[in-house]
Parts: structure tokens; sequence; C-alpha cells
């Protein structure tokens, strides 16, 4: 333990010991000041120039003391090799100030170091969580899920005067319902009374949607005898289409083979792109056409279609693409209507409907949103040059924590989304500028809508990963370690389960295919029969339909496979974790408590308080050096009265100027009577603010459950009472004043030293030069 001393706001120089170390361990600890005691700031001027209370950061609590009067004499070194130690601890500094991580510091054997590094990164990650969730946030509206399910209303569920909905579509003569509900749906250009709505040609869909360009319907066929039929049906059979494959699409012209609809058009021709569906994943080639935008003329088109067999039996799926503009609400609506031809027969109806905002920046919120973006880049920009250092220090050490990995997966992703926003805009508004040149185009907002819609699920996922970093932050308490230590401890275990558990659980996924995938739809696909026994797992299951499909199999799968998984597996599975999670909390309670947050919000509170107290003594002082003045008092009065009481000098001369307007180093009486109130305020301020820390402090102590007298043997360290507390502390603040002028003493008994030594030496050296 060092001395300070704090009441001159100087150190004792020197690497000299604490005489309280000398009384042995029963003596009395203060827990804010043990170990490496922090220095008061020499520049601080307590009473005449105040500084906040927490000017110095918790970081400064722990630095060493200055080189002392009595260490080794520093090397001299030339002005340039000083201006370059100077830039390069500028920079080192800065660099640690700014980007100073657990990773770049040494903390393995500095608890305190850790928690106070862990906690700068907790509070710039929680303002970087709270920036990339108003971005998320902000780019959502619960308008889109009414937009969206107002327009499923329209196109999906309204039914033809036959009773058929696109969702009730079975054959392909149903397809051409389109003649009704959706021809209907497209066009609106007349009020309810059959006004006109006067905006001419242009279609708004329920008084508010704008039909952007004209609709597209695209069609792919296959070849004829792309599959062989057996010579038993040869005969009979004279064309065999097999299911969808790309290599196998019909790319010759049919029908009137004088229009789109009746010529095959590559991707690249129509800039189409490949569509996921029900049965199989489609290209964006075939045979197109787009409607007019005028619903008769859209009608007559379909008429030759109709008329003409544009559907046939190489058909195998036809797509309807339209897209919509809200200016309410500043949403595009991408809707794909599809219906599958498989080559079993029938048709197989879905549809996609992709509400999303491209148009980024109208609204005031929108720009406030760019600001947020702006934000979210410079932090990514401060993250990479983070993620950089660390790495050059730790190298390929660094990918074996999980959290490092995490931190890299987030910032991937965030450079992918503040390019595709880039892209997004520019591709947008060549888009539009298009479309409104040319009104009676197709409008393929298709490729946007998806690619928008990959970059919210891109930035949904993002933000999950965001929050789950958090607990690397407050990983420093042991609290919030158990998940993490259970889930580590007891990887093994469930690794070796895991692989248990699913020897049975794919055994009996295959069983339920090969019984009731004929008949039971969730059995229907192997990946169905997976999340059909997860579903199991939870309670939701069909058994009804497992029994028709197997009378026999069925029962005897569906109570097995509860019993082995549910009752014997799953119960397992959760042993595991409460028989580790049992020890983990069992071991933390027998550890030794660490450093916490809360320790060094007390050590600063402590300082705050001690130096409050100093400082209003010292005001003390001075009010003691004014009553003792009569009339007018002199600066060398002043001074000598101030030194006394163990202040230093520049701190009296900075008090003296302050009030003595005049510069003739004396105070008057108005100078004095201004002294005297504004000292009297600053008492008054500190006294209150003492007064209120004080009596957190005795709350704190009230509230902190006493140790037992073995646990106070065991530790070596007596705790007191704040009287106790505060009148040892006086005692201190008395020895350090006298110590003060002991050192000053000191000092010029040195230098009076000094001085004869020299004089001793020139007369020497005089003799020497007579002789």
């Amino acid at each position: 333990m060092k001395c300070l001393n704090n009441r001159a706001e100087t150190h004792l120089r020197g690497q000299v010991e604490c005489e309280l170390d000398a009384v042995g361990r029963g003596a009395w600890v203060n827990q804010g000041y043990c170990g490496s005691p922090p220095p008061l700031p020499r520049a601080v001027s307590t009473i005449y120039n105040p500084q906040p209370l927490f000017q110095g950061s918790m970081d400064s609590m722990y630095k060493l003391d200055s080189p002392g009067l009595f260490d080794h004499p520093p090397v001299e070194q030339t002005p340039a090799e000083k201006s370059q130690e100077k830039k390069q601890r500028g920079c080192c500094s800065f660099i640690k100030g700014l980007w100073g991580t657990t990773l770049m510091e040494n903390t393995s054997n500095n608890r305190e170091l850790f928690v106070r590094t862990t906690l700068r990164e907790l509070l710039v990650y929680v303002v970087f969580l709270v920036d990339i969730c108003l971005l998320t946030y902000g780019m959502t509206s619960s308008s889109t899920y009414y937009y969206t399910k107002a327009m499923t209303d329209l196109f999906v569920n309204t039914a033809s005067e036959s009773g058929v909905r696109f969702q009730s579509i079975g054959t392909m003569a149903d397809f051409w319902y389109t003649q009704g509900p959706l021809l209907d749906g497209l066009y609106w250009t007349k009020w309810y009374n059959n006004q006109s709505l006067e905006r001419g040609e242009q279609s708004f869909i329920y008084y508010e949607n704008m039909l952007l360009g004209v609709p597209r319907m695209r069609q792919i066929k296959i070849k004829n005898n792309s599959c062989k039929v057996h010579k038993d049906f040869q005969d009979e059979i004279t064309g065999c289409f097999d299911v969808y494959n790309k290599k196998k699409e019909e790319d010759l012209s049919f029908g009137l083979i004088n229009g789109t609809a009746w010529t095959y058009h590559t991707e690249k021709q129509v800039k189409g792109s490949s569509h996921w569906g029900l049965l199989t994943t489609y290209s964006g080639a075939g045979y197109i056409q787009d409607l007019n935008r005028t619903k008769d003329d859209s009608a007559t088109i379909l008429q030759e279609l109709i008329d003409n067999l544009w559907l046939d039996q190489g058909t195998r799926v036809t797509f309807i693409d339209f897209s919509t503009y809200n200016a309410n609400i500043n949403m595009f609506c991408v809707i794909r209507l599809v219906v599958e031809f498989p080559a079993t027969g029938g048709a197989i109806p879905s549809y996609q409907i992709r509400t999303v905002k491209l148009l980024r920046y109208i609204t005031y919120w929108d720009f406030f949103i760019l600001g947020c973006e702006v934000v979210f880049c410079l932090f990514i920009l401060y993250y990479v040059v983070e993620e950089i250092l660390e790495l050059r220090i730790h190298r390929f050490s660094y990918f074996k924590s999980i959290w490092n990995i995490l931190d890299i997966v987030v910032i991937l992703l965030a450079v992918v989304a503040i390019a595709f926003n880039v892209f997004r805009t520019v591709k947008v508004d060549k888009l539009l500028g298009k479309l409104l040149e040319q009104p009676d185009i197709y409008a393929d907002f298709e490729f946007l809508a998806f690619w928008q819609t990959q970059y919210n699920n891109m930035n949904a996922v993002n933000l999950f990963f965001a929050w789950i970093k958090v607990f690397k932050y407050i990983s420093f308490n042991k609290t919030m370690t158990q998940l993490s230590s259970t889930l580590g401890r007891c990887a093994k275990d469930i690794l070796g389960f895991a692989i248990m558990f699913f020897i049975v659980f794919f055994a009996y996924a295959q069983l339920g295919y090969l019984l009731f995938g004929t008949e039971v739809e969730s059995f229907s696909t192997f990946v169905k029969c997976i999340f059909t026994q997860f579903r199991i797992i939870l309670g939701d299951f069909d058994y009804d339909a497992i029994d028709r499909a197997n009378r026999v199999l069925g029962p005897i799968y569906f109570v097995t496979y509860v019993f082995f998984v549910f009752f014997v597996l799953l119960n397992m599975f959760l042993a595991i974790i409460n028989d580790t999670y049992s020890e983990v909390k069992e071991e933390l309670s027998s550890q030794k408590d660490e450093l916490q947050i809360t320790d060094i919000i007390k050590q600063s509170y402590m300082k705050t308080f001690m130096k409050l107290k100093l400082k209003k003594e010292k005001i003390s002082d001075v009010q003691k050096a004014l009553h003792s003045g009569s009339g007018e008092i002199e600066f060398k009065d002043f001074r000598e009265t101030l030194k006394e009481m163990g202040h230093a000098d520049h701190e009296i001369s900075a008090a003296f100027s302050q009030f003595d307007h005049d510069g003739n180093q004396i105070l008057d009486k108005d100078e004095q009577q201004r002294m005297k109130m504004e000292l009297e305020e600053k008492r008054d301020a500190l006294s209150a603010e003492l007064n209120k820390l004080g009596k957190n402090y005795e709350k704190d102590l009230l509230e902190k459950p006493a140790k037992n007298s073995n646990e106070q043997r065991h530790t070596g360290q007596i705790f007191v009472n704040r009287e106790q507390f505060l009148k040892l502390s006086r005692q201190v603040l008395h020895l350090e004043s006298s110590m003060t002028g002991i050192t000053q003493r000191i000092d010029l008994i040195v230098e009076k030293l000094g001085l004869y030594e020299r004089n001793k030496h020139v007369s020497v050296g005089r003799n020497i030069q007579r002789l």
C-alpha cells in the first residue's frame, strides 16, 4: 500500500511503503484503497477551479505514482527521441482508449481491469444494439400484414361464379377461372356506384393500390416422348411427358406461332429467375403472354389462349405475375400465382405475395433511419478495426472462441446488408424510370422483391445474433455464466446422447414414410416425416390418419415411438441437463467471490466521498486564513497561513489571484467578502453532497450481511462502521498534512546541502589553482 498525501493533493514520492503495513493483518483495511491507491489529479484545484465529481475515470483509480524524488534519475534523451516516444505513446494510448478490449489487454492477473474493460465494451455494444434495432424495426410496419392480407383475400380467396377459388383449383379447366375473379381484381376503373375513377386507363385496386405496368402469364412445357412407355402400352399411348426437368423443356413454337405466347423465350431473354415450387424448382424461361391495361382487351387475350389450347398435356407449370404500389404506406406488393400440373394429372395451386419497401427515403422518419444507417456503418467500421487488431495479436488462436466467430458473422452479414442497400436503391431508380417511360410493359419487380425479402431475413438473423452476443459481455458475472458453463460441461454427454437419439429418430422416420407415405400428407416425403415426428413430441399429431393408413402397424408405430422417444430419450436428455446444472451451480456457490461491478461502483463511490471531504476541509482552511486577517490581507500573510496548513504554492496563488481583481497582491474588504460568499456556497454544496453520500454508505452497511467471526479470521479483514471510518480518515489526513510540512523542510535542507557542497567544491578548486 502506497501512502497518499490526500490533504495537499501531493504524493510522498519514491518507493516508500506505508507505515500502516507494519501493523499486520489485523489492521483495518480500506476496501476502496486496497492495493495501489489512486493518486488524486495534481491539476485539480479543489475549491477554486472545481471539476465534476467523477472527473477521474474509473481507469485512473489505480494508476502508479509518477517517479519520485528518491527514484533513480532517468536516462537523458534527445529531443527527437522524446518527440518520437511521445508520438508512439499518444498513438498507442489512443488505440487502447478507443479499441481497448479484453483480448487486447493483459487481464489474466487483473480481475478489475477485466471487469472495467468488459463494462466499457458492453456500453459501446448496447449503443450499437439500439441502433441496429432502430434500423430493423424502422424498415417494417404493421401495415405490411394488412396489405398482404387484402391482396390474398382478393386474388386467392375470391370465388368465381362457378364457386372455384384459386386455392381450390384441381384441374386444367379450373385454371381459366382467371377470366372471372382475376380480371375483376386486376382492373378497378370505376367506383362502387359505376362512376369513373377519372384516372384514365390506370387501375387502382381497392381504389388505393396502383397496378404497375401490365400482368404477365408464363408457362413451361415438357417435350413429348421425354419418357419411355412400356412396350405393352406403346400401341395405346402415343405420347409420354415426363416430370419437369430443365433439360427436357420444350423450346419449339406451337399453336398460332405468331406471338410471344406461342414462342419459347430463354431465361436471359425474359430476364427471369428460377422459382422454387411445391414439386420442384422451375427455370425462368418459357412461353409468355402479357395482358393489357384494360379489362376488355385482357379478356380477349385470355379467350384467344383458351380457344387455341395454350395449356396442353405438356404444360407443367403456369405463372401469373403482377405488382402494385400503395403510396399511402410506401409499399410495393409483388404477387405471383403459381399452378403446377404434375405428371400424375390434376393441378396444385400455390401463391407468393411479397410486400416490401423499395423506396426508402420519403418521410422524416425515413431520414431518421438514414441517420441510423450512417451510425451503423460507422459502428461496422469500428468493429472491423477492432477484429483486425485482435487478429494481429492472437492470430489463429482467435478462432478458438465461439464469440469471436460470432463477431465475424455479424460483421459479414452487416457488410452484405450495406452493399445490398446501395444496390437496391440504384436498381429501383433505374426500373421505375423505365416503367414511367413505358407504362404498357410488364413491371418485373420479382427479382428485387425476392432479394429484398432475403435482405430482411438476413437482418432478422443478424439481429438475433446481435442479441445473443450480449452474453459475451455479461459473462464476467458468475450468475450469467451458469448457462454457458452448463452447456459447455455437458456438451460431450449431449453429443453422445444425440447420436443415440437420432439413430432411433431416423429409424422411425423411415418407418413412417414407408408405412403411411402413400396416404397421409404429413408423411408424404421423408422431410415431412422428420418434422411430423417433432410435432408428435410436442403433442401435435393426427392419429386418425395414421390409423386409417395402416390399422395394424399404425398404432404400433405410434405407441412405440411415443414410449421410446418421448418417455425415455427425451427424459434422458433433460436428466443430463439437470444434473450438470446442479453441479455447476454448486461449484459456483462454493467459489470465492471475484470482483464484480458493484465492487467497482463502491470503490468509485468511496473515492468520491474522500475527495469531497478533502475539498470541504480545504475550504475551511481558506476561511480560517480569511478570518485570521484584519482589514486588508496581503498575499505573503495569506500564503504563510495556508502553507502552515499544508497547501501547495500553486493552489494558494491560484486562489489569491482569482479574487485579487486589481492585481495589487492585497485582498481588500470587498474582495474578501466575495471570496467568503463563494466559499460558503461551495461549502454548503459539499456538505449536502457528503450527507447524501454518507447516508447511502450507511444504508449499504446496514443492508450488507455481517460476516461471522470465523470468516473474518479467514479473510484477515476487520470491518468498521461509518463513524470509525471517518474518524480514522481524519487522522490519516492530519498525518499526511504533517508529512507535507516535513517533506518541504527536507527539500529545503537538501537544496541548502547542495549549495553547500557546490560552494565547497568551488573553494577547493580555487585553492588548487593558487597552489
